[in-house]
């Protein structure tokens, strides 16, 4: 089975899950939104942990498990189903191995978190129960580090960037420092894989914090994926959370020289296609007079030859929401129409009526949609049907 990765329909959330062409395959999960609905069997809403789990391995205990869980940053539409789907605590106290294969919780063997976020998350919300718990799992499995406990599958962290004042100092060896690009999945070096840790950067100067608080603080990563061990650099997938215009800006800032930086074949478009990750303006206020902000635009424009943007949101109307806003979609698709790309909803794949996990292929000439699973006739039909927006 080679690389691909999955989004799920959640409406405006998001839930990706990546696989890579190793084997056994590596799966990395970035943020979860199985929501209250989803796991009612008497509500029509898709059933995306029974999805998720669909695709996960087992271990030798028949534990299903992903290799690494990212929470971008702790807003509930990225972390809820949290502490119902996943096991938190440590490994040794697993409690689902006499349960049915459907009722084991998922196993994380490593966490990817930023302090950074969560401290500035704290600061101008109050986070969720999910997101809290994510939260102590995470501070429990670095105080675990810190005791010189050995390092197994289920108990691993990393930390992606920084803390302020040098609260990650003595963590070097499981930190990973804002700008630099890291290997490694659930502690072991993996050869079909790097990232680019883009953001959130630590504090420049008294100004940013609220510049740089909740939204701007997401974790963002350029991911390079293998199609095979002679393709190393076949998919680059650009994940951002919620990141705003100022994130952009200084992205922009940052790698204007170094374009390459930003070069992506699949981006999850930022905040579920929001307006305000490429415009300070309002758009349900302002409408068409809304001014786009150029140096946010150009960040987000560094797509390569076919490239795919992808908005993990509800269907995207003409109207005044946001997100999803029918500005931003415009916006992707003109980015796109110079690279002959694709704009891509959650909500509205294969179609709006019953959206299916939209499954990305990764190839040798980059990324490449799989064709949805055909539901019958009535399915078909229903495909036909034009699309909102």
């Amino acid at each position: 089975m080679g690389a691909m990765i999955t989004f799920f329909p959640v409406g405006c959330g998001d839930m990706a899950l990546v696989r890579l062409a190793d084997e056994p395959a590596s799966f990395v999960l970035v943020d979860v939104n199985i929501r209250i609905a989803a796991d009612n069997p008497d509500d029509d809403t898709r059933d995306v942990g029974k999805d998720l789990r669909d695709r996960l391995p087992r271990d030798a205990k028949g534990r299903p498990y992903v290799d690494a869980f990212l929470l971008s940053h702790p807003d509930k539409d990225h972390s809820t189903g949290l502490e119902k789907h996943f096991h938190l605590g440590p490994i040794t106290d697993y409690p689902d191995d006499d349960r049915s294969d459907a009722e084991k919780r998922i196993v994380i063997r490593e966490i990817w978190s930023s302090p950074m976020v969560f401290r500035r998350a704290s600061k101008t919300h109050t986070l969720c129960a999910d997101a809290k718990a994510f939260n102590r799992e995470a501070k429990r499995r670095v105080q675990r580090f810190k005791d010189g406990w050995l390092s197994t599958d289920g108990e691993r962290v990393l930390i992606l960037g920084e803390d302020e004042n040098g609260k990650t100092d003595d963590l070097t060896a499981i930190l990973i420092m804002t700008g630099d690009r890291f290997r490694t999945i659930n502690g072991r070096q993996n050869d079909y894989f790097e990232a680019h840790l883009l953001a959130p950067r630590s504090l420049q100067s008294d100004d940013d914090e609220a510049l740089l608080s909740k939204n701007h603080s997401s974790t963002i990563l350029n991911m390079r994926l293998a199609s095979s061990i002679l393709h190393l650099d076949s998919c680059r997938f650009l994940t951002a959370g919620d990141a705003e215009v100022a994130i952009w800006e200084r992205l922009w800032k940052r790698y204007q020289a170094t374009p390459d930086v930003l070069a992506y074949d699949l981006l999850l478009a930022p905040h579920h296609c929001s307006w305000h990750s490429l415009s300070y303006d309002s758009w349900s206020q302002l409408g068409e007079d809304a001014t786009l902000a150029p140096d946010a635009r150009s960040a987000l424009a560094q797509a390569r030859f076919g490239a795919m943007i992808v908005a993990s949101a509800k269907p995207i109307q003409d109207d005044d929401s946001d997100p999803p806003c029918i500005r931003a979609k415009r916006e992707y698709k003109s980015i796109l129409a110079n690279h002959s790309g694709v704009f891509l909803c959650t909500s509205e794949e294969p179609n709006a009526t019953w959206p299916e996990p939209l499954e990305i292929e990764v190839t040798a000439a980059g990324a490449k949609r799989k064709q949805a699973r055909a539901r019958g006739v009535a399915a078909a039909t229903i495909a036909a049907a034009p699309r909102a927006g």
